[in-house]
């Protein structure tokens, strides 16, 4: 029998316990060639550095020691972020719920029953195998329908933009033509004038006029054939700009259709917005003001927990706090924005303090904007919607 695919990516085990690791090792290698193992936590993100895993396997008795080995790694590694990976945790009886919920607020991604070790032995290959695959399909994973509704926006303000300047191109075309016909006009008035001032006597020492009514008609035919028939001329040769221009906007016209008709549905695709707060009481008020506006809202109680969060969905936007004990949103912004898929995802700074140094220190580390705590709703709303609009197109 073939072995499956993915036999050769990196397994690695974390734990304290260096009996508990060769054990679950020695389950692993009947199925993948690179099973290694951690245990001591001094050297955790070295560990982690020197072989970055595809799969880490968390062989804690506890979920405790799960959490605390997981969060001290992205404290101490600069590099955990940069790596995709998936983590499974192996839980008991007594933690089976609570391995549920960390899975299900996407700390870890799966857990097994594994304390005491049951009859279900290849159940721990089988959920590495999974886990490999899901990382396998994400190397070619297709736009979300966020990600479509993103750009269908900017298409839309193409079209506001190209509506705009069609109707300023129209407005000159007939702006050009009044000119045209005013300064025929005042040309004609001017030589009429100029010959009743000859006519009237009063340019004696320019011309002694003999024939008035013979200067007249000529003028007249001035006026008629030459004046007239080449403003008419400079006229006609700008029909074809006008009607070049009354074409294209009838050939536009079914596609700024389409265009309007993309922009209805991309709003009505919420966008995903990424909430990073430690106070639980934070995070409830935001929920509150931004699940009115029809946000779709994921939530982070930490800047370690937003990294391992951001490994399974690209938001539309992150409201990042500044003090947070785990990871201060400083270090979380610039992890993120280390990483290519998130480079253009807009992050506004949620802070107690405007002083200039919160500010400043914000913008370097990759942030757009702030909003200052207490929240003011007017204030949060139309900071969300200026900042989504800022994503930048690829």
């Amino acid at each position: 029998m073939s072995r499956p695919a993915h036999t050769d990516a990196t397994i690695l085990v974390a734990s304290d316990s260096t009996s508990d690791a060769e054990l679950v090792k020695k389950l692993l290698k009947q199925e993948f060639e690179k099973v290694l193992i951690s245990t001591n936590p001094d050297k955790a993100a070295e560990d982690f550095e020197r072989s970055p895993p595809e799969v880490m396997v968390l062989a804690f008795d506890t979920l405790v020691k799960s959490e605390r080995y997981y969060l001290e790694l992205y404290r101490r590694s600069l590099k955990i972020h940069l790596q995709p990976h998936r983590t499974v945790i192996l839980c008991n009886k007594d933690e089976v719920w609570r391995a549920y919920e960390l899975c299900r607020k996407d700390l870890f991604d799966d857990y097994i029953l594994f304390w005491p070790m049951t009859n279900d032995a290849p159940r721990l290959p089988m959920s590495v195998h999974l886990a490999l695959r899901e990382l396998a399909s994400l190397k070619n994973v297709e736009p979300t329908s966020a990600q479509f509704a993103a750009q269908a926006r900017h298409l839309a303000e193409l079209e506001t933009l190209l509506a705009q300047r069609m109707a300023q191109g129209g407005g000159r075309i007939e702006s050009a033509d009044r000119c045209i016909a005013q300064a025929e006009q005042d040309l004609g008035a001017a030589l009429d004038a100029f010959a009743w001032r000859l006519t009237h006597g009063e340019l004696p020492d320019v011309l002694d006029i003999t024939n008035v009514n013979g200067l007249e008609r000529e003028i007249a035919r001035i006026k008629r054939e030459e004046i007239r028939q080449g403003f008419r001329s400079v006229t006609v040769s700008m029909e074809p700009l006008a009607q070049w221009a009354n074409q294209l906007n009838q050939e536009f016209q079914p596609h700024l259709e389409a265009v309007q008709s993309i922009k209805a549905m991309a709003d009505r695709t919420r966008a995903t917005v990424l909430v990073v707060d430690d106070d639980d009481f934070q995070r409830k008020m935001v929920g509150k003001i931004l699940e009115a506006e029809n946000y779709h809202l994921v939530f982070a109680a930490g800047g370690v927990e937003a990294l391992s969060v951001l490994r399974k969905i690209q938001p539309d936007l992150i409201l990042m706090d500044v003090m947070m004990p785990d990871m201060d949103g400083m270090e979380t912004t610039r992890r993120l924005k280390a990483l290519p898929q998130f480079t253009n995802v807009p992050v506004v700074m949620t802070t107690g303090k405007s002083i200039g140094n919160v500010v400043t220190d914000s913008l370097k580390a990759g942030a757009i904007d702030f909003v200052v705590k207490p929240f003011d709703r007017e204030t949060l709303i139309g900071k969300v919607a200026r900042a989504l609009c800022t994503t930048i197109k690829p």
